[in-house]
């Protein structure tokens, strides 16, 4: 009998003890206790992002955009399991007081696998970027940190929201996402799948929108057919928080809250985030649902609460409260960081040297921001260190600091009374007396995120554009006419339009929301304590030019699989210190039972600085009409090299690589004639353009391999 197979029996056994009443009672988010039957009130809605959120302190991740830059599933993994380890420490200290409150469960809605196919979204940043292979093995890793391999679930998962979901936020709670099929199973369905089949996550949440006509929390289609009939998903289903409540004062498809709570159970929804399921018991009484969906659900529910040991109890209930931000976990979140960062451009101005009378100018918005840190669904840390912060305490009595905040974030001044762009002379003056000047830019949590959650009131937490807001813009065009080496450093969740620095910056530095303590590791980078080796999730456009509307969801003319215009700097990119080529590859071993390969690929460190880099797959179908325009990511390692070293490695291919997806939605095999390209970032012009850098080729025909195999 397998652990669930085990925890489903005695929750039957559990919930055929209950009323009708109590069954209900238990499928809302904030589930009652049961006192007659030993049942303790449970809040199911917890957070867990980058880090436990919203519980109070926990150890702060770079937020999942840069996560997903490290390229690094391992660290992933490790990620996940820091935040389930200090996720228990706190169940266990906060249920010895009593305190059932809501973020305090051990059911964590994350990960975010939504593709963020349109860089206007505000809530991208929450997810592992635009590629569906790499978020589904960034989601993998994530689920299986989180919920561990052991006959009792440290932590549960949360896969959301599914499906096809990635904004407008204004028009969420209304929208109706139209996808064909070919685009449902090609790019907003995989990252799904690999986290139901291949990580065994928990739980799955649904959308607030409608896809093709049928609303997510409420979906045949979606719940029934794909997620329960075609994948096999056992565990439960939840529904974003009041998007039940939608049905019918929003997309109109149900006349009341009996007929939407009846439509969700129906369809296979179990917990409901919000108030909707209080009308289940007028839904039975209608003849809307009957009791025996009411009890699979609680079935469903307690399952999981068995399989996390909260009612027999397990080793991880002996976690103690230090766990929580302790040393070994900050290491973990200080690796993320650095290893997430991802260098843009470099004339040579970086690394910084830490020299005697050296000036450094630190300037902008963000440079001593705590908000650019963390990004959102975030918690809370017990000491944050920003990026002025880190370059002061990196340089110490070694030269001097100045600072200037240089304008608002995104206001015409810092100052109420005073003119507008009061602190332009300031940043223009440190400038001037500084040898170089590091000036960070971008957004936070207060203009980019979710509808209702940020102060973006005009665009719902969507950017209507890709431009910095105003006020930065002068700033960056203030100080880079001073003339002195400027090191821009963005610190922003999405794309933004970078044209102007990578003009005439000396250097350009994606810093993502870094972490609370981020600052540390940022200036390590800086100074070359360590080299930056962070690739992009996501392509960064030179505009919106040439884009297709924010409320089209066809991928035609979206990312990098299928945009014609040239990129500003390509998903995929993302320069170090060191000087790494792919120099050879081969194809070392087939298996035999599938398409599956193995390749060998031989790097070269030709710079003068040790460093870790990202060896990337990718691959084209030569042939078929079926496949994307452009080459697909299919596998990638991460690497480290020391100076001069040569190394050579093996990375698998999956056979799955070769499918293409046709019209009709159907995974099939390709043409047979396949290019392979090795390298450590896209295969594209404008990449070599930036890097000098060529992929290796490989030339791959199937019919050969399998007459081979036969």
């Amino acid at each position: 009998m397998t652990n669930r197979e085990k925890a489903r029996k005695q929750a039957q056994a559990l919930v055929s003890q209950m009323t009708v009443e109590e069954k209900a009672s238990q499928l809302r988010y904030d589930a009652p206790a049961i006192e007659r039957l030993g049942i303790p009130a449970y809040n199911w809605w917890g957070e867990a992002l980058h880090g436990v959120a919203r519980e109070g302190v926990a150890t702060s991740f770079p937020q999942a955009i840069g996560m997903a830059a490290t390229f690094d599933e391992e660290l992933l993994r490790e990620a996940g399991d820091v935040a389930a380890t200090e996720g228990r420490a706190k169940y266990n200290a906060y249920a010895a007081e009593n305190d059932r409150d809501i973020y305090k469960g051990l059911t964590f809605w994350s990960p975010n696998v939504n593709i963020f196919r349109d860089p206007r979204w505000g809530r991208g940043q929450e997810t592992y970027g635009e590629d569906p292979y790499l978020t589904s093995r960034m989601g993998v890793a994530y689920v299986k940190g989180l919920q561990g391999d052991g006959a009792v679930m440290k932590a549960a998962a949360c896969a959301k929201h599914f499906a096809v979901h990635s904004g407008p936020e204004a028009l969420r709670h209304e929208f109706n996402a139209v996808a064909s099929k070919k685009d449902m199973e090609e790019t907003y369905l995989p990252a799904f799948r690999a986290c139901v089949q291949e990580g065994g996550v928990e739980a799955v949440m649904g959308a607030y929108n409608r896809t093709n006509g049928e609303p997510c929390c409420g979906s045949r289609t979606l719940i029934r057919d794909i997620l329960r009939g075609e994948w096999g998903f056992e565990g439960h289903f939840v529904s974003d928080c009041w998007a039940i409540r939608d049905f019918h004062e929003n997309h109109m498809v149900t006349h009341s809250a009996e007929e939407s709570a009846a439509l969700a159970l129906h369809n296979g929804c179990d917990i409901n985030c919000g108030v909707t399921y209080l009308h289940l018991l007028k839904a039975l009484q209608d003849g809307l649902v009957t009791e025996e969906e009411i009890t699979e659900a609680a079935v469903r529910a307690f399952t999981a609460r068995y399989l996390l040991g909260l009612f027999d109890g397990s080793e991880f209930d002996e976690i103690p409260y230090e766990k929580v931000e302790c040393r070994e976990h900050l290491m973990v979140a200080e690796r993320l960081t650095r290893e997430s960062v991802v260098l843009l451009k470099n004339d040579g101005v970086l690394p910084l040297a830490k020299k005697e009378g050296q000036t450094i100018g630190v300037i902008g918005p963000n440079a001593n921001s705590r908000e650019a840190l963390i990004g959102n669904y975030h918690g809370t840390s017990s000491r944050y260190i920003t990026v002025l912060e880190g370059i002061q305490d990196y340089v110490g009595d070694c030269g001097r600091v100045l600072y200037s905040e240089g304008c608002h974030l995104f206001q015409d001044r810092v100052e109420n009374l005073a003119q507008e762009d009061d602190r332009i002379a300031e940043a223009v003056t440190v400038a001037r007396h500084s040898d170089v000047v590091v000036l960070c830019v971008g957004l936070n949590e207060t203009l980019e995120g979710e509808e209702g959650d940020t102060g973006n009131s005009y665009a719902s937490g969507d950017k209507e554009d890709l431009r910095l807001p105003k006020p930065q813009r002068k700033l960056m065009d203030a100080v880079l006419a001073v003339g002195k080496p400027v090191v821009l450093c963005l610190m922003a969740g999405s794309a933004i339009d970078l044209c102007v620095a990578q003009e005439s910056a000396a250097a350009v530095v994606q810093l993502w929301y870094p972490g609370a303590r981020g600052g540390r590791a940022v200036a390590d980078i800086l100074f070359g304590v360590c080299s930056p080796s962070g690739k992009l999730p996501v392509t960064f456009y030179r505009s919106l030019e040439g884009m297709p509307d924010f409320e089209d969801y066809s991928m035609q003319g979206r990312t990098y699989r299928y945009m014609t215009q040239e990129a500003l700097y390509p998903f995929g990119y993302g320069l170090t210190y060191g000087d790494v080529r792919v120099e050879r590859a081969e194809i070392v071993s087939r298996k035999e039972d599938s398409r599956d390969m193995t390749l060998r690929v031989e790097l070269l460190n030709e710079g003068s600085c040790p460093t870790q880099d990202v060896v990337q797959i990718y691959v084209k179908d030569m042939e078929s009409a079926d496949a994307t325009p452009n080459p697909c990511l299919c596998a990638f390692k991460r690497v480290m090299l020391q100076a001069g070293e040569r190394l050579s490695v093996e990375v698998c291919v999956p056979g799955e690589a070769f499918r293409v997806v046709n019209e009709a939605g159907e995974r099939v095999w390709g043409s047979g004639k396949y290019r392979l390209y090795a390298g450590t970032g896209q295969p594209d012009r404008r990449t070599e353009e930036l890097t000098g850098k060529k992929s290796v080729e490989i030339d791959v025909v199937l019919q050969e391999f399998d007459a081979e195999l036969e």
